[in-house]
């Protein structure tokens, strides 16, 4: 028997409670068709922007396999809806779990194709070349301000572990001439 308490299946409350539940559903469906639509369209700038013929054709299938996975979700919740019309017990999380593990896999989908590693990797790189170039630029205003960078301050530590190292090698020699002369 459900959960829900007896007076729920009064008609009037039955409808209300059946039409706050299919205005949710559609909401979350808007919602997660949405943040598909956005992650798709991130993606496939990504992709196109990296892409060759034979990534571009595995990304495309990738992402036919996510969306796959979406419909299956969008068939399940229909379905687990349908059940709770007829008077099952469904928790909201299983709906919740519903969407959580189709972005799961279809995210798993997407990601393990080679377009997507190659779009990562290029983004990577433009960051990472991206940081290069900021990290030169405060560097250089820093010494044009008279401040000492992590560059100077390294450079400094070498030279003094340099001189340290030579330092030990004179005090060697030096006692190695002391002890020379005492004999």
């Amino acid at each position: 028997m459900s959960n829900y308490p007896s007076e729920m299946y009064a008609p009037e409350k039955w409808s209300a409670f059946m039409e706050n539940m299919n205005e949710t559903f559609l909401d979350q469906l808007e919602q997660n068709v949405e943040a598909q639509a956005k992650f798709v369209e991130s993606w496939m700038d990504a992709v196109d922007e990296s892409a060759d013929e034979e990534r571009l054709t595995e990304g495309l299938e990738g992402y036919a396999r996510a969306y796959e996975v979406w419909m299956n979700a969008a068939e399940t919740q229909f379905e687990r809806a349908s059940d709770v019309i007829e008077g099952e017990d469904v928790s909201p999380e299983e709906f919740r779990d519903i969407w959580l593990n189709a972005a799961n896999e279809s995210f798993k989908e997407v990601m393990s194709t080679s377009a997507f590693a190659a779009a990562t990797g290029q983004t990577v790189e433009d960051v990472l070349e991206l940081q290069q170039e900021v990290d030169k630029q405060a560097e250089d205003t820093l010494h044009q301000l008279g401040f000492a960078t992590e560059g100077d301050v390294v450079e400094v530590g070498e030279r003094l572990v340099e001189l340290e190292r030579r330092q030990h090698a004179v005090e060697q020699k030096l006692d190695r001439v002391l002890a020379a002369i005492e004999e």
